[in-house]
């Protein structure tokens, strides 16, 4: 599942603007966050100068509008995603921070996307620069955008296959503090089920309530006011009791206990759903399981499972008619093909877009910069005049560099760079719905050959071992 938060970019105090940008690129574009650089992308703008564009953005909003803010003035946007252990990744949690930048935006603001790896859960950063690739208007933080954005990101989580949260809280906590949550019940909720096991032995009063509470290793403080407090092992602060939920206060426990109303436990928040998982599964090599130390009641587990997914193999083999080993074979073999030929033409328009967008970038960056860097040189490579337009010069020094490195005598018109890089995604969002179907077809028609294989002795090593004894005799 993947959570968002949406956060403005202010110059703030005693910042400038480009101390400001370059403070937030360094930090998601750290190396040693984002596998040296590797997780990096950007678009309409280079990773390597991307503070620098930001900049050079800003200024010609200002001189083809003339608005100027203040210290407030927003410089960029922060949007985080951040997805669950273990589901995604790294490369496609980066594809998906693309997708979901370029949606959000409209592909009309520039955009970097940082993948970071450091933590438990894999996490984006993407940065988008207030300022429109046209330089006419600013991006709108407009009321409900954070909500917008979580049900855009939601609905491309399950368009590729990712669980999404459910009943979401209005007002988040940190996505660690919200994992943490799902690992172990709150203070509130070990309480909550401490006071229904003591109600479940039905004390005569509140007073003995709260002594089951007290010999259940709870602290008990102002039990003379109208709502104790109370404090567990590992708790800093105490608790009230009508700050757990509904049914707690101590009004309601004493109704409970005198039979005048019916307690409900408090319902923990469920968790969200985890990923769809295939029907067939890979059966478990139980003899190598035990090899690693596993017990008596493991082995009884997995054999249960085992006879499980033997069932389900058998049932797919059936409605699909591939009951002749051979031809489930040929099945597999075909859907693996197939899948590595989708994968490998959509790999391949994603690099072609992404050269795309770089050469867009660099040819738009060199034309708009040519007239500062001819006054540049011909003011005999002032410094004075490099300070004061920096970053124009930075911008038009790398369209070069980068042109000398390609190779290119003539460049090409932006017109038929967008003509092609349209045509690219028009074919790559095409062949994403044949390569999600071949990807489930692949994993099902891999995992039942694999199962058949195990049930019929036909593993790899077996048939390595085997071989030549059958060819001996």
């Amino acid at each position: 599942m993947a959570t968002t938060r949406l956060m403005p970019l202010h110059i703030g105090k005693g910042r400038s603007f480009s101390t400001a940008i370059s403070d937030i690129m360094d930090y998601v574009e750290n190396p040693e966050k984002t596998e040296r650089g590797q997780l990096v992308t950007g678009w309409q703008c280079s990773p390597q100068i991307a503070d620098a564009e930001f900049l050079l953005f800003k200024k010609q909003y200002i001189q083809k509008t003339g608005r100027v803010r203040g210290a407030d003035d927003v410089i960029a946007y922060h949007l985080r995603q951040s997805f669950v252990p273990g589901e995604i990744t790294p490369e496609e949690a980066n594809r998906l921070g693309r997708e979901l930048a370029m949606r959000f935006t409209g592909g009309r603001n520039a955009f970097l996307v940082c993948t970071h790896t450091d933590k438990r859960h894999i996490h984006n950063h993407v940065i988008f620069s207030a300022v429109n690739i046209d330089h006419d208007r600013k991006f709108r933080n407009f009321w409900g955008s954070s909500r917008a954005l979580r049900r855009l990101n939601d609905t491309i989580c399950i368009e590729n296959g990712y669980s999404v949260v459910e009943d979401p809280a209005r007002h988040g906590r940190s996505y660690n503090k919200w994992l943490g949550d799902r690992a172990a019940p709150t203070h509130r909720d070990q309480l909550a089920a401490a006071i229904d096991a003591a109600l479940a032995k039905q004390p005569e009063s509140f007073a003995a309530l709260l002594n089951l509470l007290r010999q259940a290793g709870y602290e008990v403080k102002n039990a003379d006011r109208p709502n104790p407090s109370l404090r567990g092992g590992g708790q800093k602060r105490f608790v009230r009791l009508d700050s757990i939920g509904p049914g707690y206060s101590a009004a309601e426990l004493r109704a409970v206990i005198a039979g005048e109303r019916a307690h409900t436990p408090k319902q923990q928040k469920k968790t969200a759903p985890e990923k769809h998982r295939r029907e067939n599964q890979l059966l478990i090599d139980i003899q190598a399981k035990l090899r690693e130390g596993k017990g008596a009641g493991y082995t009884h587990w997995a054999r249960h499972f085992n006879l499980k997914q033997m069932a389900q193999t058998m049932n797919y083999l059936q409605e699909h008619g591939l009951t002749d080993y051979n031809v489930l074979s040929q099945k597999a073999a075909a859907a693996s093909v197939r899948f590595s030929d989708l994968s490998a033409e959509i790999k391949d328009a994603e690099k072609r877009m992404a050269e795309i967008a770089v050469m867009r970038t660099q040819i738009i960056n060199y034309a708009r910069t040519r007239d500062t860097y001819a006054a540049y040189r011909k003011a005999g490579y002032s410094k004075h005049f490099k300070a004061e337009h920096e970053a124009d010069i930075l911008l038009h020094q790398a369209a070069k560099k980068y042109f000398d490195e390609q190779g290119l005598k003539k460049l090409p018109s932006v017109k038929s760079l967008q003509t092609e890089y349209a045509e690219l995604l028009a074919k790559k969002k095409a062949a994403y719905a044949d390569y999600r179907e071949a990807r489930n077809e692949m994993q099902e028609l891999v995992t039942a050959k694999a199962n058949v294989e195990r049930i019929l002795g036909k593993t790899p090593d077996r048939e390595a071992r085997t071989g030549p004894e059958k060819e001996q005799r």
